[in-house]
């Protein structure tokens, strides 16, 4: 699983998120041929990444290449169960990744376009947003 070997801050505030924004960074594929790019607005965590990762690497059986392209370094913290209010803020217990629309989530690159399309639709029914695939030819 992806994790940040260190962070500024152990505890980050919540933050908003806007409904009718788009992603301003990587939106435009940079290395590979094919991409998948977010069509909605989500937090990510860390074994979602890991579980398309999977998934694309198994069906592609390490042909070409993948790149992926958001990392978790946002810290989500929750308290432990059956515990009173009044206790503070809790512990980090995942970290996530923040995704707006138009953000390339992976690319991939030396695999035909139908094996392209068929894993990274794979990869897309591992994670909380509605995704699209995107090529450069």
């Amino acid at each position: 699983m992806l994790l940040p070997k260190k962070v500024k801050h152990r505890k980050w505030q919540k933050g908003r998120s806007r409904k009718r924004t788009v992603e301003t960074r990587g939106t435009t594929l940079s290395y590979g041929s094919f991409g998948l790019r977010s069509e909605g607005i989500a937090w990510i965590t860390s074994r979602q990444i890991e579980a398309a990762r999977r998934a694309l690497t198994n069906f592609i059986k390490r042909e070409g290449k993948i790149w992926i392209r958001i990392f978790p370094d946002k810290p989500i913290t929750s308290r432990p169960p059956e515990t009173t209010l009044g206790g503070g803020k809790g512990s980090p217990d995942h970290f996530v990744c923040p995704v707006r629309r138009g953000r390339i989530l992976f690319e991939m690159d030396g695999v035909t376009p139908t094996m392209a399309k068929a894993a990274l639709r794979l990869a897309g029914h591992k994670l909380p947003v509605k995704t699209k695939m995107i090529s450069k030819l």
